[in-house]
C-alpha cells in the first residue's frame, strides 16, 4: 500500500482520467467513490494510515459532486478523534469550461483538509500565460491550489488534454515528495 491516496469521484471518466495521472505522479493508491457516494471500510482504513491524501471531484454546478460531498460528510468520523490530523492533502477538479468555477471545488478540498487539521499543498506549477503558450502546455489553466483540467463537454475520455494530465501527474509528485518527508 502506497503512503498517499488519491480519492475521487468520477461522474463520465474524464476526472478518473485525471485521478489516474496525479496517481501515477504520486505513485499512489485510487479510491473511486461510487455512484452511491460510498467507499468500502478496507479504502476508510487505507485513508486511515495514508500519510497523504489528494482529493478529487468534477466541477458540478460550481462545487464537488453529491457523491464527494456524501463521502466529506462521512469523514466527519475521523475528524471526531482527528484521525486525518497532520496528514499532507491535496486536490484536483475537472469541469467543461476553462473556469467553470473551479476554484470553488478546489477551495471547498482546501477547507475539508484544514477541518482534518491537514496541510495543503498546491501545485507548486508556474502558469503557462505568455503569448507564445499553447492549451496543451503544464498548468495552461493557471492552477495554484490544485490541479485543474478542463475537458469539452463532448469530449471522450481519449480527448482529455495532455497539459493538464501532465499538470495532475505533477501535482501527484510534488505529494509525494512532500509525504516521503514526513
Amino acid at each position: 500500500m502506497s503512503n498517499v491516496i488519491v480519492i475521487y469521484h468520477s461522474g463520465y471518466g474524464h476526472t478518473k482520467k485525471q485521478a489516474e495521472a496525479v496517481a501515477e505522479g504520486a505513485k499512489a493508491d485510487l479510491i473511486a467513490i461510487d455512484a452511491n457516494g460510498d467507499i468500502t471500510e478496507a479504502d476508510w482504513l487505507k485513508l486511515e494510515v495514508a500519510k497523504a491524501i489528494i482529493f478529487g471531484s468534477p466541477t458540478y454546478m460550481g462545487s464537488v459532486s453529491w457523491q464527494f460531498k456524501k463521502f466529506a460528510d462521512a469523514s466527519s468520523k475521523a475528524w471526531f478523534t482527528q484521525k486525518w490530523k497532520n496528514k499532507i492533502f491535496a486536490g484536483f477538479t475537472n469541469s467543461a469550461s476553462l473556469n467553470g468555477d473551479k476554484f470553488s471545488t478546489i477551495q471547498y478540498f482546501i477547507t475539508l483538509a484544514m477541518q482534518h487539521s491537514g496541510v495543503w499543498v498546491g501545485t507548486g506549477l508556474l502558469p503557462a500565460s505568455t503569448k507564445a503558450a499553447k492549451r496543451d502546455d503544464t498548468n495552461s489553466l493557471g492552477g495554484f491550489s490544485g490541479a485543474l483540467m478542463a475537458t469539452p463537454s463532448d469530449a471522450t475520455v481519449e480527448e482529455v488534454n495532455k497539459g493538464d494530465l501532465e499538470t495532475a501527474k505533477l501535482l501527484g509528485v510534488r505529494v509525494a515528495e512532500f509525504a516521503n518527508k514526513i
